[in-house]
């Protein structure tokens, strides 16, 4: 664990003020999002079949927590990681149109997690997904779409400034795009992640584009993305630069969806062919699910971001450490 311990904390909010600006940003914030993105609010669920193939694996060393149910045989029962696949099937089945989409709130156990200010087992984000042409498979309307998202913070940042202005962290005008491949070649000596915090200090706002293939110079990937959803070819996250903290905080992470052909070199790729066979995969390599772009927008992130916290465990409850509590505690980091 990595805990960054600002000085001279100040949170400006008590806790109930923070609870009540957090029920704020979460209602306003999706509410303005499915505006803007053409969304209807739907029911998802918690738990899948293992054998549907629609939990996430994320960065493939990740394993879901499981169970069995009394009355569902011996079917391995899986926590959702996150509900990539699960959305794109579910506005096939559902009947939604083009340009029309969905988004829900996931909320996920990843108990892999390496925990620390941005990181808890909890997980809980606005899980969204929107139906696109095929000929709109590109990096134009994946940009368009990171700016509409990015519009959506700029004026919840406004609004919330508007209801707690002692409170509020002042954000970037602008949003700038970058791949993995020009943060290599600009920074070769610098981790993946160290790379992310320059350019984020830099531009302010960001988005890496290109995550999940391996890059030029150095052969590896610059993180790891399952093969199955995101295109990696035409993919990102929203990064912004935290001056509370000085480094990075990740707040989207999003793209246009795999094809039948990206699909199948991705799962060669990453070893993963035998997932062919699973349902959800059977159907996409069919032709019989629509192409859709979407992503995921971390809820306690953006409202950590929005009230300057230092802490993710300030804006929801989960469990840490004890011996992370008592760090927090000592400079006024006040864990839910």
């Amino acid at each position: 664990m990595t805990l960054i311990l600002p000085k001279d904390y100040d949170s400006k909010l008590t806790i109930r003020e923070t609870e009540e600006a957090i029920r704020y940003i979460r209602e306003t914030f999706q509410d303005e999002l499915s505006a803007e993105l053409n969304l209807q609010r739907m029911s998802a669920p918690m738990f899948v079949r293992h054998s549907s193939g629609l939990n996430d694996d994320l960065n493939g060393v990740e394993t879901p927590v499981h169970f069995t149910a009394k009355d569902l045989g011996d079917d391995r029962i899986e926590i959702v990681h996150s509900l990539a696949k699960w959305k794109r099937l579910a506005l096939k089945k559902y009947g939604f149109g083009m340009h029309e989409g969905l988004y829900t709130n996931m909320n996920a156990i990843r108990k892999d997690e390496d925990m620390d200010n941005f990181h808890s087992i909890y997980v809980d984000q606005w899980d969204w997904e929107k139906v696109i042409a095929k000929e709109e498979r590109t990096e134009a309307t994946l940009k368009a779409t990171v700016k509409q998202i990015f519009k959506v913070i700029k004026h919840m940042e406004h609004e919330v400034w508007y209801k707690y202005p002692q409170a509020v962290h002042h954000l970037p005008d602008e949003i700038h795009f970058v791949t993995t491949q020009e943060l290599e070649d600009r920074w070769p000596e610098l981790t993946p992640m160290e790379r992310e915090d320059k350019i984020a200090k830099e531009l302010g706002c960001v988005f890496v584009m290109k995550i999940g293939d391996k890059l030029q110079r150095s052969g590896e990937r610059h993180d790891g993305r399952a093969p199955d959803y995101d295109d990696w070819a035409l993919n990102g996250d929203i990064i912004f630069w935290y001056e509370p903290l000085g480094c990075k905080l990740e707040v989207s992470s999003m793209g246009i969806r795999v094809s039948e052909k990206s699909l199948a070199e991705q799962l060669k790729k990453a070893g993963a062919e035998e997932r062919a066979k699973l349902p959800f995969h059977r159907a996409l390599l069919a032709g019989e699910l629509p192409y859709t772009i979407g992503g995921g927008i971390g809820q306690s992130r953006l409202c950590m971001l929005l009230l300057g916290k230092a802490h993710v465990g300030e804006v929801q409850a989960s469990l840490w450490p004890e011996s992370m509590r008592e760090e927090c505690d000592k400079v006024g980091i006040h864990l839910l």
